[in-house]
């Protein structure tokens, strides 16, 4: 992870846009397209045209092999591939290989076979969203914040969901990447207003008929709390803190899992 150029201790992975200098949240102005410098923020007149142009791949591989694999995926379904039965997460009772960690996890790369906007939406939003925070956070800290906001938005709907129902689909890491933007958003001091708006919609959205509300809020949740821990302990001699804060999240996650799982019947 490259430094600030400004602040040498402040790890950071987002650069200007103009001049490629590495620059920290505090140092960061939003330009047309992504930040920029305080220097080049001044210039409001001169432009430099960039010596060469990133890949989407090289800028967030990360993000563009999570498309893939979903995308791959949902291809496997389309062609008979019992996917849904092998990966899908169900809340049925204790000790049943279908309500495991595992399935939790497996069940945010399948989506419905009936509702092609499922992972049309989902792929788009996680298009724009990981565009945006894998270069801030890096290929690590996006990795985690996605994986923690799949499993959050799995034990919220392990919990709160009905019994005997069944949760597929990004949506839940997806949240979880919307409240970690939102996060950074207050953390750098810019408007909210887009992504609350956004925010809105897709909680009005989650009560309709045959959308598990409860993944969609876990995700949010713990994707925010992710991305607090990322902004209160982003200096090196932080890292400790920023440790320990994601494995207590980590914890209430195997906890929830725990608590959820003695809250269903046994099946004999």
């Amino acid at each position: 992870m490259e430094s600030c150029y400004r602040h040498p201790g402040v790890e950071t992975g987002v650069s200007c846009q103009r001049c490629d200098r590495y620059i920290c949240p505090e140092c960061s102005t939003p330009g047309a397209v992504g930040f920029l410098c305080p220097e080049d923020a001044k210039d409001k007149v001169k432009v430099i045209r960039p010596r060469f142009q990133q890949s989407l791949f090289s800028r967030a591989p990360i993000t563009m092999t999570l498309i893939g694999i979903n995308a791959g995926v949902y291809i496997l379904q389309q062609i008979g591939v019992p996917i849904i039965e092998m990966f899908a997460f169900m809340r049925i009772g204790q000790g049943i290989e279908f309500g495991s960690p595992w399935r939790a996890f497996t069940s945010a790369f399948v989506h419905s076979q009936a509702m092609f906007t499922h992972i049309l939406f989902n792929m788009y939003s996680l298009f724009v969203l990981g565009t945006l925070l894998e270069p801030m956070l890096g290929k690590l800290k996006f990795s985690l914040l996605y994986l923690l906001a799949i499993f959050g938005g799995s034990m919220g709907f392990f919990i709160f969901g009905d019994l005997g129902s069944v949760v597929v689909g990004a949506s839940g890491a997806i949240f979880g990447l919307m409240g970690a933007y939102l996060i950074y958003l207050r953390a750098l001091r810019l408007d909210t207003s887009q992504i609350v708006i956004i925010l809105v919609i897709n909680v009005v959205v989650s009560f309709l008929p045959g959308i598990a509300w409860q993944a969609h809020f876990g995700g949010f949740i713990f994707g925010a709390l992710v991305a607090v821990a990322y902004t209160r302990f982003s200096r090196p001699d932080q890292r400790v803190m920023l440790l320990s804060s994601i494995a207590l999240l980590v914890l209430a996650l195997i906890s929830l899992w725990v608590y959820g799982n003695q809250m269903m019947p046994p099946i004999y």
